[in-house]
Order: C-alpha cells, then structure tokens, then sequence
C-alpha cells in the first residue's frame, strides 16, 4: 500500500495494515496509517450506467439529425399547374402543358430534361414526350415555371396528365 508522511509529503510503499503506527525515515514524524478508501461500488455502477445512457442518447440523436431525406434523394420535384386545348394555326388542336420545378434543397441545381405522360381510363401511357424546360439552373428553393405544346394532336381518350424529372435512375428503367 501507499503511504505518505503527514509533515514532510515523502511517500512509502509499505505492507502496513489499517491503523498500524509508522515512523518516517527522512523527518521522524510518527503517524497511523489510514485504512485505504474504496470506491462506492453502487455509485460506480451508476455513474457507469449514465455514461452508457449519455451515450446511447448521442448516438440516436446523431442518426436522427443526419438520417438523409427525401430532399437529398429527390432534391427537384416537378409538378403540373395546368393544361388546355389550343388550335394552331393549321387548325390542329394541341396540348399545352404548364407547371412549375421546384428546388427543395439549400443547393444550386441543374434542371434536367421533363417528361409528359399521357394516360388513357386504364392508366395505359397513350404517349410520352420528352422536353428541355427553359431554365438550366434553380436556385436553392428557387422555382421554375416551365409551359409546353405537345407536338402530337390531341386525342378524346386522354384521361390523366403527368410529368417527370428525366434522371439518370429514371432512364435506366
């Protein structure tokens, strides 16, 4: 055990048990030794336990502010505003498709290339027309609004009208 002079602070290693007397070498001053103190084991333990919990509260808030959404998967969302029926002036009736890009995200993004879906009752796609929207960038939360005239005439059977962001997942399938 470890044990130091009261007067003069020189240490000893000793095999002295608790409440024995010891005289130090160096200045002579005389001293009972003092039984060693323990550490509460049950404070011990729960000073361990918060540890553990402090910890496992970090690492769920950690995961829960950075857990990646939808924004960083999908940083450009596309949606129709409108459509209507136009006559040209070879007396063709065409569709005109309207709406607008949003960025949802804090970044500049390039706007890629839209797609227009039109579906019969069934859902069937009765034809697809792809198409360069007017803007190249959006802003971070900027909007683009984008109109368009479908180069096929209009048929009675169009029941639905979508429109997509052309990715490079998008044109792999």
């Amino acid at each position: 055990m470890k044990i130091t002079c009261d007067f003069c602070k020189t240490e000893y290693n000793v095999n002295a048990r608790p409440g024995a007397s010891v005289r130090c070498a160096i200045c002579g001053n005389t001293w009972t030794v003092a039984a060693p103190t323990r550490r509460n084991t049950f404070l011990m333990f729960f000073a361990s336990l918060c540890a553990l919990l402090s910890a496992i509260v970090f690492v769920v808030a950690v995961v829960v502010t950075y857990r990646p959404s939808k924004q960083d998967k999908e940083p450009l969302a596309a949606i129709l505003t409108g459509h209507q029926v136009v006559t040209n002036d070879a007396g063709v009736k065409q569709l005109v498709v309207s709406g607008k890009i949003t960025n949802q995200t804090m970044d500049i993004y390039g706007v890629p290339d839209l797609v227009i879906y039109l579906r019969d009752a069934d859902g069937r796609i009765i034809a697809t027309q792809k198409f360069m929207p007017s803007a190249t960038l959006i802003d971070a939360g900027g909007v683009s609004e984008f109109k368009h005239v479908l180069s096929a005439p209009v048929t009675s059977n169009i029941k639905s009208i979508d429109v997509k962001l052309l990715t490079e997942a998008s044109e792999k399938k």
